[in-house]
């Protein structure tokens, strides 16, 4: 059985000042579990980078994965955010041998404002904001189901509680690629410079 070829895609990490809670929330989205990938999960806004994505940006993945980033965001939750908000912090490629694969950007996204989510009510289900603990806590207890890549997003940003904190954590730190050896994530060759923003 041959190897499936990941699709590239994006996703991104919505952040906000925590209401009163110590800490900063994320927003998630529950997808609608008649979906075949992740179906019911609760995720991150994201999706597949599109072939508009790349003749926009002349074919570079990582400035398609931007571009696709925002209008994943605006799709799926009807935010509207800009490229140059988001970070670049993590690159996920599904293990082989499995019936869907995909090489995901990940960024995160820190907000300044008070905004108004809306999802589908077709892929998109529900959304909540939550702090990284209180989403870890709801996994455990199976009251959510997190896909591993989200998971350990959210493990990684447990006790930051401001957005500037995060932003710092998030240009700081080195970008996680799984598995390390991915050769689907070759930045240089695909316009990324660290640790510019897109």
């Amino acid at each position: 059985m041959s190897e499936i070829i990941p699709v590239p895609a994006s996703t991104v990490v919505i952040a906000r000042e925590g209401e009163g809670s110590g800490s900063i929330e994320v927003l998630l989205l529950r997808r609608n579990s008649k979906l075949v990938f992740h179906g019911g999960h609760w995720v991150f806004p994201g999706g597949r980078i599109d072939q508009a994505d790349f003749a926009e940006a002349e074919g570079m993945e990582y400035l398609a994965a931007c571009r696709a980033a925002v209008r994943e965001t605006k799709e799926e939750a009807g935010l509207d955010i800009e490229e140059r908000q988001l970070v670049h912090t993590a690159h996920w490629t599904t293990p082989p041998h499995l019936p869907r694969r995909f090489c995901t950007w990940f960024f995160m996204c820190g907000l300044d404002r008070d905004v108004q989510v809306t999802v589908d009510g077709q892929e998109i289900l529900e959304h909540r904001w939550i702090t990284p603990q209180a989403a870890l806590a709801a996994a455990k207890e199976e009251e959510l189901v997190l896909p591993q890549p989200t998971m350990t997003t959210l493990k990684a940003i447990v006790g930051i509680d401001s957005i500037e904190d995060l932003l710092t954590w998030a240009n700081e730190t080195p970008v996680h690629v799984f598995p390390e050896d991915s050769p689907y994530y070759k930045p240089l060759e695909m316009g990324y410079i660290d640790p510019q923003p897109c």
